[in-house]
């Protein structure tokens, strides 16, 4: 069983037992997350998947915070020639890693899971 969620202004694929990393959540190591804003749900066994319009009603996608991390270093670096002008920017976007425990179905909603 798979779906696609949408955090963060992302999509992603995700199925039990898979580990994420996505735009920074509050929460600790540990922590359980929920993700309600699910596009699509697909069946084990070469059942048909359900597309929402644009949610799927009733499907929830349960986690749990493994870490907090950063990304990689992106530099921003702007020159304009023979003008003596220069811009050095740098940025490290915060990110979360989230291991998804359970894809919940027909209204079904995990235990003491903060909603994201």
């Amino acid at each position: 069983m798979f779906a696609i969620i949408k955090t963060g202004g992302k999509q992603y694929r995700v199925s039990p037992t898979d580990t994420i990393t996505i735009e920074k959540l509050d929460g600790e190591a540990g922590d359980a997350v929920s993700f309600d804003q699910v596009l699509l749900v697909g069946g084990a066994d070469g059942a048909e998947p359900s597309l929402g319009a644009p949610l799927v009603s009733g499907a929830t996608v349960a986690g749990e915070i493994v870490g907090q991390t950063r990304g990689d270093k992106v530099i921003a670096f702007k020159k304009r020639r023979r003008k003596n002008s220069k811009r050095k920017r740098g940025h490290r976007q915060s990110l979360t890693m989230v291991k998804i425990t359970d894809i919940l179905t027909g209204g079904a909603q995990p235990a003491a899971a903060a909603q994201n």
